[in-house]
């Protein structure tokens, strides 16, 4: 988000040069204050002085363009905090697939960047693969919470056996004419329970499944587009491709947010990617 005009004055207040530890502007202020004491025209003086020089400092542009760069790499700092984070709850072999098409998607920049500056295509390009690690990421993290999930309800496959056993047993009891009517809607009620932790399981299972399905359609997509960068020597081309990728992935984007209001995961996957791949393929150059 851009810097209000008040932010500027904000950091005009307390700028101060590199080497000094009191913004010189604190110093200014001291000084008037003091002098105020003896004469209180002084303050007036100070006054006037500040107010001036808040407000050519707040509207130069070149401090502008330095307090939103502070800004952004504040913002960066926070988002790769956030990031490793995150990271840091997968598993060891997802951690390593997330690193793995990470380098490949900076390798896809990299190709491109070599003895050229970065172009606009470039950039588009970065805030695309930027959004793909970022799905990919919130793919192994809805994977490993519904992982989670099947574990704390004890969701394997002999579990899932013994329950359907339980329901043949429980079926079996009910086609007994001599049992009484409140045991039989006891029955039916337990019937019912099981059939539905069946189901769960059943689709737990399925979900599972699509999820390893698109982690692998994206790990293949990452594949073609280096395969693309390297053949190709138009860069808008690469760009509409990852456009399309990202364009075809709007819809498991709106499946992992249904997922992660399911299985409550962390509100952090709801948020916009951050720049993952275009901050470093800068940082590069």
């Amino acid at each position: 988000m851009k810097p209000t005009f008040w932010d500027y004055v904000r950091s005009a207040f307390n700028a101060r040069p590199m080497g000094m530890f009191v913004p010189p502007n604190w110093i200014g202020l001291g000084v008037f204050g003091f002098l105020g004491l003896l004469n209180p025209g002084f303050w007036i003086i100070g006054l006037g002085l500040e107010l001036a020089y808040l407000g050519r400092l707040a509207t130069d542009s070149r401090f502008q363009r330095l307090v939103e760069g502070e800004r952004l790499l504040g913002e960066r700092r926070r988002w790769q905090e956030r990031l490793a984070d995150l990271i840091r709850e997968l598993p060891a072999e997802d951690q390593q697939r997330y690193r793995a098409l990470e380098r490949r998607c900076g390798n896809i920049l990299e190709q491109q960047l070599r003895g050229a500056t970065l172009a606009p295509a470039l950039e588009e390009q970065g805030e695309g693969l930027g959004k793909l690690v970022w799905i990919y990421l919130r793919l192994l993290l809805t994977r490993e919470s519904i992982k989670k999930i099947i574990q704390e309800s004890s969701g394997s496959q002999e579990d899932a056996a013994r329950m359907e056993e339980r329901i043949e047993k429980l079926q079996l009891q009910l086609k007994q004419p001599a049992i009484s009517e409140d045991l039989r809607k006891s029955l039916t009620a337990q019937c019912e329970i099981l059939q539905q932790r069946v189901e769960k399981k059943r689709e737990a299972v399925e979900k599972l499944a699509f999820l390893d399905a698109e982690l692998t359609r994206i790990q293949e997509q990452v594949e073609l587009l280096r395969e693309q960068a390297v053949l190709s020597t138009d860069p808008e081309a690469v760009s509409q491709r990852i456009d399309q990728i990202t364009t075809t992935l709007g819809g498991t984007s709106q499946w992992i947010r249904d997922q992660q209001k399911i299985y409550g995961a962390m509100e952090d996957l709801l948020n916009e990617p951050p720049p993952l791949v275009v901050s470093s393929s800068k940082e590069s150059q």
